[in-house]
């Protein structure tokens, strides 16, 4: 059995200092297919989400949270595609991250996208904080989910959260195996930045 047991070799070689859980945090996909989510620290990491910033202070995100063992894990992990369904049932929880793109009205929420995404950031960073890890997931069959769940006009699952513990890496497919243990890169900032004042 292989476990990464020296994370620090999976932690960001930044440009510039940042707080350990931005420094730590990485997406793995072997998660401990045994490990559980106590009830507080889930609730934990889903208010860290609930205080992310909005525009208008909307909040227009919604989740759909399915613990392992649940039969709404089972459908949220059938509405997974390709090499996902290959690992992400080891997740101690899968997290449908839902945005609610139009009002009552109709009218469109422009930024529902963007502000989703900053709570979806904040959660992944509080689950990091409390010795979980994440996987986002966009590869899914968004109508299954839309119709599984109920999802009325205007709610638009985007992504998938796989949130859990490390597990074994042996476990893993060879392809995503060799994947999970590359080292990690991003593109310089200066390849990011348009401009700077």
């Amino acid at each position: 059995m292989t476990l990464i047991t020296d994370l620090t070799s999976r932690n960001a070689d930044t440009d510039a200092p940042l707080i350990s859980a931005l420094v730590e945090r990485w997406s793995p996909r072997a998660f401990d297919p045994t490990a559980e989510i106590g009830a507080d620290t889930l609730r934990t990491v889903l208010e860290a989400a609930r205080w992310a910033p909005s525009a208008n202070n909307v909040q227009p995100w919604r989740f759909i949270v399915a613990r392992r063992g649940t039969p709404e894990f089972t459908t949220v992990h059938d509405a997974l595609l390709g090499f996902n369904q290959a690992w992400a049932d080891s997740a101690a929880v899968l997290i449908v991250n839902v945005a609610e793109v139009a009002d009552e009205q109709g009218t469109p929420r422009r930024w529902a996208l963007y502000d989703l995404g900053q709570a979806v950031a904040h959660l992944s960073v509080q689950a990091q904080h409390e010795g979980l890890h994440t996987h986002q997931m966009g590869g899914f069959d968004v109508a299954r989910l839309s119709e599984a769940f109920g999802l009325g006009d205007g709610l638009e699952p985007v992504s998938i959260t796989a949130l859990g513990s490390l597990g074994d890496v042996d476990a893993l497919p060879e392809q995503l195996r060799q994947r999970e243990v590359a080292p990690r890169s991003r593109k310089p900032l200066g390849e990011l930045v348009i401009t700077a004042a």
